[in-house]
């Protein structure tokens, strides 16, 4: 169980892994994540599903590789055991028939996008993705997300790739243009997604944000995925992890991610200190 099954590089420090759960793969839905531990002496941390195969058992998860237990999933290798995973975690995503859907995804959120563009298009959405990266070498799941769009914009922050500038620019274009939507979801790094819920807000356009990076025990307990929703205290792991996008408060959101960033950085140093001195040896 929980045995990785492949392993794929897909932008600098950027990988997919497949990994055997068959009891997670059964009962997975869109918008749903899993808690993974590489090791028995890492974190929990939070990993939106990407795709999976009810059938062979696989769940597919893509990561970036930012602090020490993210550094030490990827260097897991095929025919390992992960020490733990569980899941499906929070609540699936409503799927409906709703029209024009636009979906946008940044960064290593692409991937999690598209298991929403799928489904949203499977059910007869027409459905519109917007898809972004800060350089055209660290854009992924392009093809992919082409094969479950009826429309795809690429922005690129440099303009190495598509239209330069952000994914929330590309939004407003379209917003501007006259396009009319039904629905707005989104996912990736904060900042983009407060940016995009201003937009929505702006145009009177329904919207809805993943917030999966915000959890660490996925259950409720530890209280990291405290996030104001509407003026209450809501808990992303349990309730969400998709809010209404413009009644988050995206402020106070965005400065209780930063709040350890050194003590990350710190760790992450110590452990590639370790794994230099590991090799020194050898």
């Amino acid at each position: 169980m929980n045995k990785v099954l492949s392993k794929k590089v897909l932008a600098p420090n950027v990988k997919e892994m497949d990994v055997y759960v068959p009891r997670i793969a059964r009962v997975a839905k869109p918008g749903q994540f899993v808690i993974v531990m590489p090791d028995e002496k890492g974190e929990r941390i939070p990993l939106t599903l990407v795709d999976w195969n009810s059938f062979e058992g696989w769940i597919r998860l893509v990561f970036l590789e930012i602090g020490v237990t993210t550094y030490k999933l990827g260097l897991k290798e095929v025919g390992e055991s992960l020490y733990y995973i569980v899941g499906p975690l929070g609540n699936p995503t409503y799927v409906g028939k709703f029209g024009t859907v636009i979906i946008v995804g940044g960064g290593v959120g692409i991937p999690a996008a598209y298991p929403i563009a799928r489904a949203f298009k499977e059910v007869g959405n027409y459905v519109i993705s917007i898809i972004g990266a800060r350089t055209s070498k660290l854009l992924i799941y392009e093809d992919r997300i082409r094969e479950v769009s009826n429309e795809v914009h690429v922005t690129t922050d440099d303009g190495s790739k598509g239209f330069k500038g952000f994914t929330s620019d590309m939004l407003a274009n379209l917003l501007e243009s006259g396009l009319k939507p039904d629905l707005i979801w989104m996912v990736g790094p904060a900042p983009m997604m407060k940016s995009c819920s201003a937009i929505a807000k702006k145009y009177g356009v329904k919207a809805v944000a993943s917030l999966n990076p915000i959890m660490v025990c996925g259950m409720g307990m530890c209280g990291a995925c405290r996030v104001t929703v509407a003026g209450r205290t809501r808990f992303a792991c349990f309730e969400g992890p998709e809010f209404d996008a413009d009644k988050v408060d995206w402020d106070e959101l965005i400065k209780r991610l930063n709040m350890y960033r050194k003590e990350e950085q710190e760790a992450l140093n110590r452990f590639r200190d370790a794994l230099a001195s590991i090799a020194m040896q050898r």
